[in-house]
């Protein structure tokens, strides 16, 4: 059987727990606390989006790390923080949840998810429909720290299960973990086609090809996402991946400017080729994470230029609760000029309701970051937008 064929399989498994699961909320009409399978309009969906969450934990395995680095940490979000996101995100009560990436600091062991992700958000685990970051990926040699990259193992041993000796499950609700398929899938919630992809080409798994027209795997890659786009029927469209292409803070612009493409490293730039399909294909929305902030830019071309009549939307999305980021500039004054708005003083979780051929978002924050007060809460972002 062809890859192809194997994912297109998947998507329709993923399509019939869907149907089946609307068929179980009419079978629970009138129950108040029969969620996850609610009454809900058949019509419309719930989607939390967020990444960037858990801190590492402080046990005796990270001794080795630097307690800066750890849950506990005065300068990181810690536990607090991404239980807070996870009530927020529960009390949405979603049909599905969007994560970004870096779900797991530093390197996403398997037994660093269990002690920290696991605790806070576990309980959502069977709705979570995850991409990957760098952090599950590579290796972190930064302040002081030396643990070495994962290439998505504790990941895919934590989304996917994982046999006794802990080898991951070859397949599950994180897409497949195989030496053709690090991971990218597509699954559709009534009228919307969502994708998530794996952006971490400069990893050992990758062997460090960030091309998306050679053989390599992150061309592969950009050719599953074109059969994916072509075959889908579904008027409107999400995808998701780590880096974000545009950026909104200090993090990413380094050598490129904000609203250039390939701000967010070498995974935003190889992300442009993505960016160019989604365009074509007409895409609604693209969600990002990686940076610690939340934002909002307008829709935009591949070149990452305004375009109202045909642009996709940005959301960064990477306030979770692991730590904050500095924005690039002010408000009125971003260094991006397609940023809308955008908050880097509390955690949060964007919610998506998601219509027959619109949605609307609402992100508020959930727990004022370190050296922030109560005042960073009086954050908000709401409005609604149509499928093309």
């Amino acid at each position: 059987m062809s890859r192809v064929t194997k994912i297109s399989a998947a998507a329709v498994s993923l399509a019939v727990l869907a149907v089946a699961g609307t068929a179980v909320a009419e079978a629970n009409r009138g129950n108040d606390n029969d969620w996850p399978y609610a009454q809900h309009s058949p019509a419309v969906y719930t989607l939390a989006a967020v990444g960037d969450i858990a801190c590492e934990p402080d046990d005796e395995e990270n001794a080795g790390t630097p307690t800066a680095l750890k849950c506990g940490s005065p300068t990181l979000g810690g536990m607090s923080a991404e239980f807070a996101t996870a009530k927020q995100a529960t009390d949405m009560r979603p049909d599905a949840v969007a994560l970004l990436g870096d779900e797991q600091y530093q390197v996403g062991k398997l037994t660093d998810f269990e002690q920290s992700f696991d605790q806070a958000w576990g309980g959502l685990k069977m709705l979570e429909r995850p991409a990957p970051g760098n952090h599950e990926y590579y290796s972190y040699a930064k302040k002081g720290d030396n643990e070495a990259g994962q290439n998505g193992t504790g990941y895919f041993s934590y989304f996917n299960g994982h046999n006794q000796s802990g080898s991951p499950t070859t397949q599950g609700q994180a897409g497949d973990d195989t030496a053709d398929n690090q991971g990218w899938y597509s699954y559709n919630l009534g009228n919307w086609h969502i994708v998530s992809l794996n952006a971490e080409c400069d990893s050992d798994e990758f062997k460090h090809d960030c091309s998306t027209t050679d053989d390599g795997l992150l061309a592969q890659e950009t050719q599953w996402l074109s059969k994916d786009l072509a075959v889908n029927t579904r008027p409107c469209t999400i995808a998701y991946w780590h880096q974000p292409t545009f950026s909104a803070t200090t993090a990413s612009t380094a050598t490129v400017p904000a609203s250039a493409p390939g701000a967010g490293g070498v995974e935003g730039a190889a992300a442009d080729a993505w960016w160019k399909l989604l365009y074509q294909h007409r895409a609604t929305l693209i969600l990002n994470g990686h940076e610690h902030a939340y934002a909002r830019l307008r829709p935009m071309n591949p070149a990452g230029q305004s375009d109202p009549t045909h642009g996709i939307p940005e959301f960064v999305i990477g306030s979770g609760g692991e730590a904050l980021d500095t924005l690039a500039g002010t408000p009125g004054n971003w260094a991006n000029p397609n940023v809308v708005t955008a908050q880097a003083s509390a955690f949060g979780v964007m919610k998506l309701t998601l219509k027959s051929h619109g949605y609307s978002w609402d992100y508020q924050p959930a727990l004022a970051g370190p050296g922030f007060d109560s005042t960073a809460l009086q954050y908000s972002d709401t409005g609604s937008g149509t499928c093309k």
